[in-house]
């Protein structure tokens, strides 16, 4: 696969996806001991509710998950329940957990270049999530990058949550 300098130049990294095996140790760990704060409680999240893909279909898949805003980045922990997931395959090969992916984000304008590009490089889509916010695709850069790479294309919706979120610290 060729650089995909070209193709990402202008991405923002937005988010360090977490996922652990028990978020609240994660959650208290980050906390009590690194001084993060802002996490709301852990949400249920089901992929069916999110018409979330996994390998381009929807299949029964949920998770706890938190997210908070801190330096500048947001911290997404996830921690993976029942069903079937990119995060459930994280956990089952890395049982410690640990970081599955990176997200970067731009307006949702660029989001089918960018995602095309990555497609045509050869990059495997792996789960996918049209929501009122942002489009986002997740693909396997495993073998490149060490972990999943996340574009989220923003939607202006989605500029106005974010602003709120890192005023707030947390979403």
């Amino acid at each position: 696969m060729s650089s995909n300098n070209s193709i990402i130049a202008g991405l923002e990294l937005a988010q360090i996806g977490w996922v652990v095996p028990d978020i609240q140790a994660t959650l208290s760990f980050l906390q009590d001991t690194m001084g993060i704060t802002g996490f709301p409680p852990p949400e249920h999240v089901s992929a069916q509710d999110l018409n979330m893909s996994y390998y381009g279909e929807v299949v029964a898949g949920d998770w706890l998950t938190t997210q908070t805003y801190n330096g500048g980045t947001f911290i997404e922990l996830i921690q993976p329940l029942s069903g079937q997931s990119m995060f459930h395959d994280y956990l089952a090969k890395y049982p410690v957990g640990g970081t599955q992916h990176l997200a970067f984000r731009l307006p949702v304008s660029d989001f089918d270049r960018i995602t095309a590009g990555l497609h045509a490089q050869g990059y495997i889509l792996m789960s996918e999530v049209d929501h009122p916010i942002a489009r986002m695709a997740f693909f396997d850069t495993y073998q490149t990058l060490g972990v999943a790479t996340e574009i989220m294309g923003i939607t202006p919706e989605g500029w106005t949550a974010i602003k709120q979120m890192e005023q707030q610290g947390n979403i």
